[in-house]
C-alpha cells in the first residue's frame, strides 16, 4: 500500500510538473510572439522615420542645389574652369559662389563649420550673406565683402539665446575681365597661382568669417594676371583625405599641390576629372572623411 501511495504522488508530482512545464512554455511563447510584435513594429518605426529624414534630407539638398551656381553660369563667365565638388554625406558644409558685378567676376570656395545638415545649413546664411555684401552694399572689394559678410553672419546668429560660433573659411577671387586685375582676400584657406610651371602661394588671414576673438579687418591683395595663369581656390577636404599605399596616410598639402602642377597642362575639364579619380582611387575602401571642393580657373 505504501509503494502504491509513492508511485500515485509521484504520478501525481510528474503530472502536475509537466502541467506547469505546458503553462510556463505557452506563456513564454505568448511573450516571444508580444516581443516580437513590438520589435517589428519598432523596426517599422525606425525604417518609417529613417524614409522621413531622409526624404527630408534629399528635399534640402534640392535646395542647397539650387542656391549653388549652375554650369551653365560658370562656364558663361569662367568657360575655362572647373569645379570639382564632392559632399561627405547628402548636403554639405562646403559650396561655391559665382557672382557678376559689371567688369567683374566674383568667386569663391567656401567651407562652413562642420558637414552633413548643420554644415548646409549655416552654408544657406553664408551664402545669403555674400551675395547681400555685393547685391545689397554694392562691394566688390573681396576684403571688403569679407568683412561685411562676417558682421552679417554674427548678426545673424547673435539673435539666438544660445552662444553660436559657426562660421566658414573662404578664398574669394574679383577677376577684372578688362585688364585681368585679380583682387583676392582669403580667411583660413589660401589662393594658389600656377604661372610658366611655378606655383604662387598667397596666403589667408588666419581668421574665420564669422564669431572671433579680436578679429581684424581681412587683408586684400592685387594680383596682375597674364594670359593663361592657373587660379586654384579649395577647401580643406582634398589635402586631408585619408588613403594611399599605408591606407590611413593624409595626401597633405604638398602632395596636392605636386598633383595640380603636374596636370596644369591639362585642360581644365581634363584636370577636374583627374583630381576626381585621383582621390576614389585614392581613398579605396577608406570614407570620405570630409567635403571636398576644388575649383581651377585658367585665365
Amino acid at each position: 500500500l505504501g509503494g502504491l501511495i509513492i508511485l500515485v504522488f509521484l504520478y501525481l508530482l510528474f503530472r502536475w510538473r509537466t502541467i506547469s512545464l505546458v503553462r510556463d512554455k505557452r506563456k513564454l511563447e505568448s511573450t516571444v510572439r508580444e516581443r516580437t510584435t513590438e520589435m517589428v513594429q519598432q523596426k517599422e518605426l525606425v525604417e518609417y522615420k529613417n524614409r522621413e529624414i531622409l526624404s527630408s534630407i534629399k528635399y534640402a539638398k534640392r535646395i542647397q542645389t539650387a542656391i549653388l551656381p549652375s554650369n551653365r553660369l560658370i562656364q558663361q563667365y569662367l568657360p575655362e574652369s572647373f569645379v570639382f565638388y564632392s559632399p561627405k554625406d547628402i548636403v554639405a558644409g562646403d559650396f561655391y559662389w559665382l557672382e557678376e558685378a559689371g567688369d567683374w567676376i566674383l568667386f569663391a570656395a567656401c567651407d562652413c563649420t562642420g558637414h552633413g545638415v548643420p554644415g548646409a545649413m549655416v552654408s544657406v546664411v553664408c551664402n545669403n550673406a555674400l551675395n547681400r555684401a555685393v547685391r545689397e552694399f554694392g562691394l566688390r572689394q573681396p576684403a571688403q565683402i569679407l568683412d561685411k559678410v562676417a558682421q552679417l553672419v554674427v548678426e545673424n546668429f547673435s539673435a539666438s539665446d544660445d552662444f553660436i560660433e559657426d562660421g566658414m573659411d573662404i578664398s574669394l577671387c574679383a577677376l577684372n575681365k578688362s585688364n585681368l586685375e585679380l583682387q583676392w582676400a582669403g580667411a583660413n584657406n589660401p589662393l594658389w597661382m600656377i604661372r610658366n610651371g611655378e606655383l604662387n602661394q598667397y596666403r589667408p588671414d588666419k581668421q574665420p568669417v564669422g564669431q572671433y576673438e579680436s578679429p581684424m579687418p581681412f587683408s586684400n591683395h592685387i594680383i596682375q594676371l597674364e594670359k593663361g595663369d592657373l587660379l586654384y581656390l579649395f577647401s580643406d577636404g582634398y589635402a586631408d583625405q585619408f588613403g594611399g599605399e599605408g591606407a590611413e596616410k593624409k595626401l597633405t598639402r604638398k602632395r596636392f599641390r605636386e598633383l595640380l602642377l603636374s596636370i596644369s597642362g591639362k585642360t581644365m575639364t581634363a584636370q577636374g576629372e583627374f583630381l576626381e579619380s585621383f582621390i576614389i582611387n585614392y581613398r579605396n575602401d577608406l570614407p570620405q572623411i570630409d567635403d571636398i571642393l576644388v575649383i581651377g580657373v585658367r585665365v
